[in-house]
C-alpha cells in the first residue's frame, strides 16, 4: 500500500468518528481497515466499543460501511505511543490538549483534519452514595466555573504550553487535622492528566485539585494507576475519587455510561474538550 493510497485510508478512517466524508470515490475495501488506537474505557469492551463506532458509521455514512475502521484498546498512552512508533497501530484517538501536547514535543506527527468531530467532558467520579463528597465537588467546580478559576488553569496549564515545556507541580497545601482523601490520576491525558518520568503528578490535575482541597476543607493525597485500573480503585476502596471519567456531550451518538461502569457517580464537568486523531506525517 503506497503512503499515498495509506493517508486517504486513514483520513476515512478518521471520518467514522467524526462522522464526515473523506472524498474518495469508493469505499476502500474490508482488508484496508485502518487501525486505530484508543485509551480504555471503563464500562465499554474493546468488541463493544468498535460496535458502537460501525453503527455511527453506517447511521451517518451509510453509502461508505466497508470504511470501518478497527479500534484497539490500550491501557495506558505510553504503550499507545510505542505502538504508533512502531507501526502496530495507523493512528490513535485522543483529545485535542493531548494531541497539542503530543505535537509540540514531535513534529513528526500531525492531527488528521475534519470538518466535524465529536468531544467529550471530564467529570470526576466518586463510589455511588458517598453524596456528602459529590456534593461538595460539585459545590467546588461550580464555584470555579463561575470565578473563572478553571478557565484560568486551563489556559496556564494547557492551552499555553510551549515547545519542549513540561508544566509545573503546584503543591496540595496540608490542611492540619482536616480528612484526607485518596485520588485517582492516570498520567494518560497530559498535559490535562500528567505525570513526570519520575512519577510525579504535575500540571493541571494538580492546579485543580490544590484549588478543590482548599475549597472542600480536605487534604488531598494523589494516588496513580492506570486507566482501565480506575473502576478498580474506586470500588475497592483505594481511592475515593477518579480525576477523570469521559462523558459524551452528546448523548444520541455515543451511550453516556461508555466510561462509567455501575457503582459509579460523576461529578459536574470541570473540562470539555473534542476528539481528534493523530498521526505520523505522510
Amino acid at each position: 500500500m503506497t503512503k499515498k493510497f495509506f493517508a486517504t485510508v486513514a483520513a476515512c478512517a478518521m471520518a467514522i468518528l467524526t462522522l464526515t466524508g473523506c472524498g474518495a470515490d469508493k469505499p476502500a475495501p474490508q482488508q484496508n481497515k485502518a487501525t486505530i488506537g484508543v485509551i480504555t474505557h471503563l464500562n465499554a469492551s474493546e468488541e463493544k466499543y468498535n460496535e458502537v463506532m460501525q453503527k455511527l458509521e453506517k447511521s451517518y455514512r451509510p453509502s461508505k460501511a466497508n470504511l470501518s475502521a478497527q479500534y484497539k484498546y490500550f491501557n495506558n498512552l505510553r504503550d499507545m505511543q510505542l505502538a504508533l512508533s512502531a507501526g502496530q497501530i495507523d493512528m490513535l484517538s485522543t483529545y485535542q490538549c493531548v494531541a497539542d501536547y503530543m505535537i509540540l514535543n514531535d513534529d513528526n506527527l500531525e492531527i488528521l483534519k475534519s470538518e466535524r468531530i465529536l468531544g467529550d467532558s471530564f467529570c470526576l467520579a466518586v463510589r455511588e452514595g458517598d453524596t456528602i463528597l459529590k456534593n461538595g465537588l460539585n459545590k467546588a467546580i461550580k464555584e470555579m466555573l463561575a470565578d473563572g478559576t478553571l478557565a484560568d488553569l486551563s489556559k496556564k496549564y494547557i492551552v499555553d504550553l510551549k515547545a519542549g515545556e513540561e508544566p509545573p507541580a503546584v503543591p496540595i497545601e496540608n490542611i492540619p487535622d482536616a480528612e484526607t482523601i485518596k485520588v485517582a490520576v492516570t498520567g494518560d491525558l497530559p498535559p490535562l492528566d500528567m505525570i513526570l518520568a519520575d512519577g510525579s503528578p504535575t500540571g493541571f490535575s494538580t492546579a485543580v485539585l490544590a484549588e478543590i482541597s482548599k475549597r472542600i476543607g480536605k487534604n488531598i493525597e494523589l494516588i496513580s494507576g492506570e486507566s482501565d485500573s480506575r473502576a478498580a480503585l474506586l470500588t475497592s476502596k483505594s481511592v475515593d475519587v477518579i480525576f477523570w471519567v469521559s462523558v459524551p456531550k452528546d448523548s444520541t451518538l455515543i451511550p453516556t455510561n461508555i466510561d462509567k461502569p455501575d457503582g459509579i457517580a460523576v461529578t459536574e464537568p470541570y473540562y470539555n474538550d473534542s476528539i481528534v486523531h493523530v498521526a505520523p506525517k505522510q
